[in-house]
């Protein structure tokens, strides 16, 4: 991963000096102006809709694992589930 999206309550030294010791990119989204009300931001839209489809995994909705190792390889299981479901809709041409 190259370029992280991140709200503007994650700016600061320490997401920066974080992003940089793994190689990322830290890029706010933020409003243009002040809005009321619901505004679609794209980027954070699709991490939103990413964690909606891990809310659809059981196990990942409670912290039953003891390890952090563990429940990483839940949340990538989980995510290659979902793009493998979507891989075989878009083979399908449904």
């Amino acid at each position: 991963m190259e370029l992280a999206f991140m709200d503007q309550g994650y700016t600061g030294e320490h997401a920066a000096m974080s992003a940089q010791e793994h190689g990322m990119q830290l890029e706010v989204v933020k409003h243009t102006q002040a809005k009321r009300g619901f505004v679609l931001l794209r980027p954070r839209w699709v991490v939103e809709r990413s964690f909606a489809w891990a809310a659809r995994f059981r196990r990942l909705t409670r912290d039953y694992e003891r390890l952090a190792k563990t429940l990483a390889a839940f949340h990538f299981l989980a995510f290659a589930c979902i793009m493998l479901a979507n891989l075989f809709r878009l083979l399908a041409g449904t």
